[in-house]
């Protein structure tokens, strides 16, 4: 299901705003649009305490024409710092809900159409997780992978706060979310291009260029490696790896989103928190 919302300004993204940081939390304070047109997706990792989620996204709701969000490993945490203390599925159920307050498109909402110059897009917010299936060198399964992790002192923080509850495991509860998504991407209009939203890439080859390679087990699911081609990608949004940057696959776009946490984006010759420009294309006039 799409609803048709308009899009006569720009589809701006960005993700991993991390707003516990102060200085991040400056950052979304002056993000503002160019026009009162402009779309923003917001690809996840906005906060781990729903005070400050419901905030950041208030904040730009009320700025932006249409903010779409899609949640990220920390929205999911159980934080000992948040008053919030659901788990699992009835965690993101919340947050749906809070989103929906504030006007915010989410992965459970009609996907909405931007009607750029180049004709309508069909913006689709993906919540899938991963399955550990991007396995280090050398490892064959999830066990292989976990204790190869544990011995380089490399472990996401996921092991430890985001419960997969009712789900008996964080891997069946991605299957899950992927099955529901395909269903409903391949139901859409085949004349109609999208642009896929998910904290995680779509496809591994964006996490080559980890520091530590074993992190990838945290960073997707091999079960979508062919969405990119089946679903008419114009462009594929993610953020989760801090590492922002334009790389092409099978001749389509993967725009990682990412601002990061103080300490990486000090180190960037580009100002932090820039939004980034997924449509028009560049060099095409709005």
């Amino acid at each position: 299901m799409t609803s048709r919302a308009g899009g006569a300004g720009q589809l701006l993204a960005i993700s991993d705003l991390h707003i516990g940081y102060d200085e991040n939390r400056a950052l979304v304070e002056k993000m503002r649009p160019d026009s009162d047109d402009d779309w923003l997706l917001v690809a996840g990792d906005v906060a781990e305490t729903v005070a400050d989620i419901r905030w950041a996204l208030k904040t730009l709701a009320g700025r932006f024409a249409k903010v779409v969000w899609v949640p990220g490993n920390h929205e999911l945490w159980t934080h000992p710092k948040d008053s919030v203390t659901l788990r699992g599925v009835e965690r993101y159920e919340h947050l749906v809900e809070v989103c929906r307050e504030l006007g915010v498109t989410t992965p459970e909402d009609p996907y909405p159409v931007w009607e750029g110059p180049a004709g309508p897009v069909v913006v689709a917010p993906l919540f899938l997780l991963y399955d550990y299936s991007f396995l280090p060198s050398g490892c064959t399964t999830k066990e292989e992978g976990l204790k190869y992790a544990h011995g380089t002192g490399i472990v996401c923080n996921d092991e430890y706060l985001l419960h997969p509850d009712p789900y008996p495991s964080r891997e069946d509860w991605c299957e899950a979310r992927v099955a529901e998504t395909e269903r409903r991407l391949a139901a859409l209009p085949e004349d109609l291009p999208t642009v896929l939203v998910n904290h995680y890439p779509l496809d591994r080859h964006p996490t080559n260029v980890l520091w530590y390679p074993e992190f990838a087990m945290w960073c997707g699911t091999r079960l979508t490696a062919d969405w990119h081609r089946r679903f008419r990608v114009e462009t594929m949004v993610y953020g989760h790896l801090h590492i922002p940057r334009t790389t092409w696959h099978e001749g389509v776009r993967f725009e990682e989103v990412s601002v990061g946490y103080p300490r990486e984006w000090r180190k960037r010759p580009d100002p932090p928190g820039r939004l980034r420009r997924i449509l028009p294309k560049e060099g095409m006039a709005r």
